[in-house]
């Protein structure tokens, strides 16, 4: 339970920090965002991973660094602190968008891919640097998770709304960010952004196949995540 109560608080404050500084039109939400991240894996690697995001549990579970039973269980409490996070910021702010995003045309698929493209990176480099063998024990995965987050949201935030994570997807479609009727667009795209970041992985670090590398807890966190 201390792992999942884990992902539950890192997944909270991510969402609630990402609908405040939305919500209240904050021009530096990006850089609120990618530094609360940092500082919620370096808060919780050690305990659960930080993975404080589906699409990254996805990536995590495909590495073969978490099994299906924990990777479920991290799922439902990374989408049940997204849901009270959103509340939780709609009370604080009290502010609403007039209209939710809901890409159409040209500008869906722009959104789809700039959510797979920045998901992949972002659960490319948890796999590298909280998994990988090559850098066990290291202190700079907090910094380069939160700051691939910052930066794909400064570069295509404007695009896509800047989810890059199923569960900022959800609590920004509760905050009325997102159009409900296009959730599955950032659903989609992140998990299989997080799922193609696994498979790259494995291919370009074949020596982390192995059953003998240690576990999470043994070592750099499992990941994290937006």
């Amino acid at each position: 339970m201390r792992r999942y109560s884990t992902e539950f608080i890192g997944t909270f404050f991510l969402v609630f920090t990402v609908g405040c500084a939305v919500l209240a039109g904050s021009p530096l939400a990006p850089l609120a965002v990618g530094a609360v991240l940092m500082v919620m894996v370096y808060a919780g690697g050690h305990v659960s991973g930080a993975h404080y995001n589906p699409a990254v549990t996805l990536a995590v579970l495909l590495r073969g660094r978490i099994g299906l039973a924990d990777a479920a269980a991290y799922w439902a409490a990374q989408a049940v602190a997204a849901v009270v996070a959103a509340a939780a910021a709609r009370y604080v702010v009290g502010a609403a968008p007039a209209t939710a995003l809901s890409p159409s045309g040209r500008g869906l698929g722009a959104a789809l891919l700039a959510e797979l493209l920045i998901t992949f990176a972002l659960a490319y480099v948890v796999l590298n640097v909280a998994t990988s063998r090559d850098h066990p024990g290291n202190h700079f995965y907090g910094l380069a998770i939160g700051f691939t987050v910052a930066a794909g949201a400064f570069a295509v935030g404007g695009v896509s709304g800047g989810a890059f994570n199923p569960a900022v997807a959800v609590g920004a479609a509760t905050m009325g960010l997102f159009a409900w009727s296009k959730i599955w667009l950032w659903l989609a795209a992140d998990l299989a952004g997080g799922a193609l970041a696994a498979v790259v992985f494995l291919a370009l670090n074949p020596a982390d196949r192995s059953p003998a590398d240690p576990a999470p807890a043994e070592r750099a966190p499992a990941g994290s995540a937006a």
